[in-house]
């Protein structure tokens, strides 16, 4: 029997180079690129909150002539109050960041392998060309 040019389902396709194994992930690159973008811009703004909350917390503290980095329970639990949302916020931000990052990249390498937009052979077509039946 002769080896046909296409490989079976269980061998590897080797014909394919660099970027060009993961064009089906293109598909999935735009999706990623807006949703990476937009939980990263809600992780900013979420970690922006928390620094002002943080910022009124200690100054409300320190008033009453207290200092916020004082050794006492009350200083210590106030600034560990959003430690948690603070450090969850920032490994989604990094998250997602690399998401958007990594699909833009995809974005850009599938930009060359794309077929040129000429769905009409190259013909001009007029408006009167479209009404005419």
């Amino acid at each position: 029997m002769e080896p046909s040019a296409t490989p079976s389902p269980d061998q590897p396709d080797r014909s394919r180079t660099g970027l060009a194994r993961f064009s089906h992930l293109a598909r999935y690159a735009r999706t990623a690129l807006i949703a990476g973008a937009a939980v990263a811009v809600v992780c900013l703004v979420l970690l922006v909150i928390i620094f002002l909350l943080d910022s009124f917390n200690a100054t409300v503290y320190s008033v009453g002539g207290k200092d916020i980095n004082d050794a006492t329970d009350e200083a210590r639990q106030i600034r560990e109050l959003y430690s948690g949302v603070r450090i969850g916020g920032v490994v989604i931000l990094i998250v997602s960041a690399l998401t958007a990052a990594a699909s833009a990249v995809i974005l850009v390498r599938q930009r060359k392998n794309a077929p040129d937009g000429d769905d009409d052979g190259g013909e001009d077509v007029g408006f009167d060309a479209l009404t005419d039946r």
